[in-house]
């Protein structure tokens, strides 16, 4: 086994960190036991470009107990917990390439280390890992069976390459299973990316003016979360049908133009390229923060803020302030994504469901994967209603199920008014 970490000195503290996620994750359990007796990845190559969190040593030890070889990078050059890090490789047995704070050129290396593996399945979060591997490894392009993608932005990337016929194998959009994007991108990006706000900042955030940026899942749970901490909340979307329902919920919509002047904290969540900009930088009040919750480090202009500064300072880990002549302006995390940068990203309960779907996914594509062609395709229904159902049964929750007559009156057409 090979690896590549930080602070190997540390895997204790790793291990305690994955031993408290895995006990907020009761449906990866029971999926782990089914794993360990019927061996449904026994002998295949996993690769994952993934946050290396405690959730994700918790997806890991799932998958070779279903008999799978992994190896591992990081999704985020900013998001590694080195500690769990060095006990995932230390004492798990994981091929590990990630470490926090590493550069552009260690991250792209630390995948080609992952496709140097030759996987036969991929995880992926974001893209990266996938369009690599066509870009610069096309040879090993053959040895896959399917993949999985956990993101918005890597879905859309990955379905340019479907419609360019430039995907060779079939990928399952984790992110459109209904018991991933309607929580884990709701609750757990409203409430982590607050929480690393906060943590980074320990500002107050009742009376302020937060625009949120994107109003898809994330935005909403956003949105929700920063109002009932009291913020006075202004969207901005593109979407007209998002727009409406963002001006029903109660928020302010308005252009970026509008809201520039007036924002006290900026979010970006839409998955786009410089949504917040240099024109708008030059219209921002004195102090005004800005952060991503977006994937990639693309939404906020940092290189036009870098241009227009006279000078930069960081004023607190990961929280740097950029002069512009009279008025300075905050940015967090470098603009990446702000709750694994400043926070610990999702809570484990939320993660459950979504790498549920993960380690439900991978085992479909291993039994199934001849039934595919290379394209994007949603997460089988069955999936994500078992993952619902054991969520549901480990908060205790029984619901009903329909009687033979509500069937037969689904499935006719002869009642009508009576």
């Amino acid at each position: 086994m090979a690896y590549d970490i930080k602070k190997p000195e540390s895997r204790t503290l790793g291990q305690n960190r994955i031993r408290w996620a895995e006990q907020q994750m009761p449906v990866l359990r029971q999926i782990r036991e089914h794993f360990a007796e019927t061996q449904p990845l026994k002998g295949l190559r996993v690769a994952g470009c993934l946050h290396i969190t405690s959730e994700t040593a918790c997806l890991a030890r799932t998958l070779m107990a279903g008999g799978a070889e992994l190896a591992l990078c990081a999704a985020n050059p900013l998001s590694t917990q080195d500690e769990v890090a060095a006990a995932m490789a230390l004492d798990d047995g994981v091929s590990v390439y990630a470490y926090r704070d590493e550069d552009n050129k260690t991250y792209y290396r630390h995948i080609d280390q992952v496709l140097e593996t030759q996987p036969q399945l991929i995880m992926d979060s974001g893209a990266d890992l996938i369009s690599e591997l066509h870009k610069q490894h096309p040879g090993r392009v053959a040895d896959v069976l399917g993949a999985t993608e956990e993101t918005t932005t890597g879905t859309a990337r990955l379905s340019s390459m479907a419609r360019k016929q430039i995907l060779k194998f079939p990928v399952l959009a984790i992110n459109h299973a209904r018991s991933k994007y309607l929580f884990d991108n709701r609750y757990g990006t409203g409430q982590s990316t607050l929480d690393g706000l906060m943590r980074a900042t320990n500002m107050l955030l009742a009376g302020k003016k937060l625009v949120i940026c994107g109003y898809g899942w994330c935005g909403k749970g956003i949105a929700m979360r920063a109002r009932g901490l009291g913020a006075i909340v202004i969207v901005v979307e593109i979407n007209p049908i998002h727009a409406l329902e963002a001006a029903m919920d109660g928020f302010l919509v308005q252009t970026i133009e509008q809201a520039a002047a007036q924002g006290d904290i900026f979010i970006t969540a839409t998955g786009a390229l410089n949504v917040i900009r240099r024109s708008h930088f030059e219209q921002m009040k004195s102090g005004a923060m800005l952060c991503n919750a977006g994937h990639f480090n693309s939404e906020i202009e940092v290189q036009a803020l870098e241009q227009m500064a006279e000078h930069k300072q960081e004023l607190r880990p990961y929280l740097w302030s950029y002069q512009l002549g009279a008025k300075n302006l905050l940015l967090l995390a470098e603009g990446r994504l702000v709750n694994l940068a400043c926070g610990e990203g999702h809570p484990a309960s939320v993660m459950d469901m979504s790498f549920a779907n993960q380690a439900l996914a991978l085992a479909h594509l291993a039994l199934n994967h001849r039934s595919f062609v290379p394209r994007v395709y949603p997460i089988p229904d069955e999936i994500d209603e078992q993952v619902a159902h054991l969520k549901l049964q480990a908060m205790g929750i029984e619901i009903d199920q329909r009687t033979q007559e509500q069937l037969d009156y689904q499935g006719s057409w002869e009642l009508g008014t009576r």
